[in-house]
Parts: C-alpha cells; sequence; structure tokens
C-alpha cells in the first residue's frame, strides 16, 4: 500500500494566500513582528487550524500553537512549526513553508483518517527574524527558557515600542504560560537558504544541527598622517594591517573546509580622508563551523595571524569576541525519523548542517528535535526573489508527514 502523500497544490496555494498578506512590489513580502501584517498573517494561519479541527492557543510570548489530539490526550505533543513574521524585504517562503508544511500534514491526516497516538501540533513562533525587535528568535527563546518573559515582553522597536505593547496591540498577547507543556519532540520544515541542495541536485537535506557561531569585534590603531609628505616605509596604516588581517580571517575560514565560514561584514574606517593615511579601522568577524573544535581552530588561527600582522605593521590590535552561540547536534531519534520519512519516497538527498539560526536551537535545549532542508533557487534567502519549487516543497512536507507520523506513534 502506497504511502499517504500531502496535497501539492494545497500546500502551494495556502503559501500563496498567504503571501499575499505583505506583498511587495518585486515578488517578495514584508511581514515583520507583531506589525498589522502579522495580525492578519496570524488570523489566517488560526482560522485555517480552526477549519482542520485544531484547539488553538496563544502564549504569553504571543506564540501560536493549533493541537490536533491524539488518541492519548495525556502524553506529551509532537511538535512541528517555524514562524510567519519577515525580513523588511523578505521572501515567501522563509518560515512560513515550515508553519504551513505542519498544517498540510495536519491537513493530510485528517484526509486519510489517520490517528495517532500522542497529539500533534502545529507552531507558529512569535520575531524569530528579530528585524523589528532584536534579539532575534526571542518567542521560541522565552518560550525554551533562554531569556525570561520580562526580557521578553521589553524588546524595543525603533520606534521605542515593545514587544508586550505591540502584542497588546494586535491582539495576541495570550494568556498561557510560555513554555508549557514541553512536547516530545520537534521537527522544523525549512528552505535550506543555501546553495548546496540545488548544486548537487538533491531534494532534502537531512539536517544534523546548527553551526556555532562567534562574533569578534576588531580595532586597529595605527597613525594618522598626510598622504604626501609621509615616505611609504615606516607608516603605521590601520587599514593596510586591516586589509591583511581580512585576509587572515577569510584563510581561517578557508583552513576548515568544507565547514569552517569566516566573514568580515563591517568596516569602518577613521578618519575616512582622501589623503590622510587611516589612524584606526574597526571591524567585525563571523565565524562558523558545526563543531567547537572547528571554531577554536578558526578562532586560533585568526588571534595569531592577527597579532602577527600588528606587529610588523607597527599597529595595535584589540580583538574581542562578543557573541558564543555553541553548535548544536539534533536528536539521533528525529534526525532518523527524518531519515526515514526521506526514503518513505525514495528522494534523493543528503546530511546537511544548518549554516543559519532557527527556532530549533532554543527547541533542542528542551526537546529532541530536527530539521528538514529543501532547495531554493541560487541558496537565496532573506530577498524578495526568494523562491523555491511547488515539487521540492511538496516533498519536504512529505517528508515531514513521514517523519511526525513515527515520531506521534501513528
Amino acid at each position: 500500500m502506497p504511502e499517504p502523500s500531502i496535497d501539492v497544490q494545497r500546500l502551494w496555494d495556502s503559501l500563496m494566500e498567504l503571501a499575499r498578506i505583505g506583498a511587495t512590489d518585486k515578488g517578495g513580502v514584508c511581514r515583520l513582528a507583531l506589525t498589522e501584517e502579522d495580525r492578519r498573517g496570524r488570523d489566517l494561519f488560526v482560522r485555517w487550524c480552526e477549519e482542520a479541527g485544531c484547539s488553538v492557543r496563544v502564549d504569553a510570548m504571543g506564540n501560536i500553537f493549533a493541537r490536533r489530539p491524539g488518541r492519548d490526550d495525556s502524553l506529551a505533543p509532537v511538535l512541528s512549526g517555524s514562524h510567519l513574521d519577515s525580513q523588511p524585504t523578505g521572501g515567501k517562503f522563509d518560515g512560513a513553508y515550515g508553519v504551513m508544511a505542519a498544517l498540510e500534514v495536519v491537513r493530510t491526516l485528517n484526509d486519510h483518517g489517520i490517528e495517532t497516538e500522542r497529539p500533534v501540533e502545529i507552531v507558529s513562533w512569535t520575531n524569530e527574524e528579530g528585524s523589528r525587535f532584536a534579539p532575534a528568535m526571542v518567542g521560541s527563546g522565552v518560550w525554551a527558557g533562554a531569556f525570561d518573559l520580562d526580557y521578553g515582553h521589553s524588546r524595543q522597536d525603533a520606534d521605542g515600542v515593545t514587544l508586550g505593547e505591540a502584542l497588546q496591540a494586535i491582539g495576541y498577547a495570550g494568556g498561557s504560560e510560555a513554555g508549557r507543556p514541553r512536547p516530545s519532540a520537534y521537527l522544523e520544515a525549512h528552505i535550506e537558504q543555501g546553495p548546496i541542495l540545488e548544486a548537487e541536485d538533491k531534494t532534502v537535506g537531512i539536517v544534523l544541527g546548527v553551526q556555532g557561531i562567534r562574533w569578534y569585534e576588531a580595532t586597529v590603531t595605527g597613525q594618522d598622517a598626510h598622504a604626501g609628505p609621509t615616505p611609504m616605509t615606516g607608516r603605521r596604516d590601520a587599514l593596510l594591517a586591516s586589509s591583511k588581517m581580512i585576509v587572515a580571517a577569510n584563510q581561517a575560514g578557508l583552513g576548515q573546509a568544507p565547514d569552517g565560514r569566516a566573514t568580515v561584514g563591517v568596516i569602518r574606517n577613521k578618519p575616512n580622508s582622501t589623503n590622510v593615511i587611516p589612524g584606526e579601522v574597526f571591524f567585525t568577524v563571523d565565524l562558523r563551523h558545526p563543531q567547537v573544535q572547528g571554531l577554536d581552530a578558526m578562532e586560533t588561527a585568526l588571534r595569531e595571524h592577527c597579532d602577527a600582522i600588528a606587529t610588523e605593521s607597527g599597529t595595535r590590535l584589540e580583538l574581542k569576541r562578543i557573541w558564543d552561540s555553541p553548535p548544536v547536534a539534533f536528536a539521533e531519534r528525529c534526525i532518523d525519523a527524518v531519515r526515514a520519512g526521506t526514503q518513505d519516497f525514495g528522494y534523493a538527498h543528503r546530511d546537511i548542517y544548518s549554516g543559519a539560526g532557527h527556532d530549533a536551537v532554543y527547541v533542542s535545549r528542551v526537546a529532541p528535535t530536527g530539521m528538514i532542508f529543501v532547495p531554493c533557487e541560487g541558496g537565496l534567502s532573506h530577498n524578495e526573489e526568494e523562491s523555491a519549487t511547488p515539487d521540492d516543497l511538496a516533498a519536504g512536507c512529505n517528508v515531514l508527514l513521514g517523519a511526525l507520523r513515527r515520531l506521534a506513534g501513528a
């Protein structure tokens, strides 16, 4: 007997209808957290969940949970979802796909009359993107206990509006306790946001974990001097030294290939004048690797090479690590369930690590967690041109269906 499969057109139509809320001229969406557009997206999601026979509750952080009962409703649920908020110039699929995929799984279970031993819950997390309220993933962070509720509610946007005030304004300041009940497992479907699956012609990525991330701030101090009278020899050029350090950062990432990542994303040069040798430069470094040992090796290489460059150039270097998000390894039983779901349909697949943060990072602190990736065109995300095919999205949703059935005891 063939495995039950999801309705490809229904999944696509749901994504396209949702994408009309906050639609931009270039084909993307702008649905910033807790704005009127976000409220409309939430309202549509809640209506669809209720139409699918789910009971809906909203917790104190505005996270939305829609519950399909299990045969034994006292058991901890299997949870699946993502987020509905977007970047200011975001795409149709980042986050929204994970929520709609979980909804489509529930609809498919209903279509086929499939009961699960455990309840199945769909979740839409609040403020995953962090575009309006920093930091990112604060809704799932409060739910998982990484932040307390007062911290979550006190986050402010650029106009001084707090997250708590915004929840009240759109009617999603829920009454249930954030973080209860804990699920037995959590799965999140997502577009890859990278080019690997597309480049290797793989339909599904079985996500093993999330890369660790370390951020650094570097200040290089030399000496301002006139560009004309000052000989090339003996200059203390902070920008020249920094340029060599930036190359060294890149080399640190290459030294941990294929999984290492090193990025310099911000540079500020002083005095930033055409005819003045720069006396001070500030830049940032972002290092990523799925293993702590890889992060350590990149940091060691970065510090050693940059110290040597500072000494050689007569400049002074201050290099501070300002953020450390450890690597996340997902639960074997969730990975196994995803792998089995992939094999049900014979999809071409590969193991992969996530290079970006997701709500699954915080959820993994309190519940067994796994993720499913599908390709996106050119690896492009956080962009209005973000694109994915109906067939690839359906494939990831079918894998989610198979994995959830196993974890929920269908």
